[in-house]
């Protein structure tokens, strides 16, 4: 599970968006001091598919969603409070079907 992040103190946030998808994916980027980052982001109605280079952690902090990870059969769902990690040089597939998935996604360590 998750500590559900509401702030980050100390950060510098760019202020371009991220946009994906049409605009129905839109996230900004947070720098940390110690070389770390994050992307805040929300997810609009629809399915999308992700590659990832790093591995990542999908942290959901309002809506939910339904994930399936490159290579695996199985459909989880995903609401406020919980996490999926996907590994590097993979990808995955979310649905959202209502209202927006809001998330925090972590660049792991490789």
């Amino acid at each position: 599970m998750s500590s559900k992040p509401t702030e980050f103190v100390g950060v510098t946030v760019l202020a371009k968006a991220n946009v994906y998808f049409d605009g129905n994916v839109i996230s900004h980027t947070v720098l940390f001091k110690d070389d770390t980052k994050k992307t805040l982001g929300l997810i609009r109605p629809g399915t999308y598919h992700f590659n990832t280079g790093a591995p990542e952690r999908m942290e959901i902090v309002a809506g939910e969603c339904t994930v399936t990870i490159d290579g695996a059969s199985d459909v989880k769902s995903y609401g406020p409070g919980t996490y999926f990690d996907v590994p590097g040089k993979s990808g995955f597939s979310i649905s959202v079907t209502s209202g927006l998935c809001e998330y925090v996604c972590s660049f792991l360590p490789v």
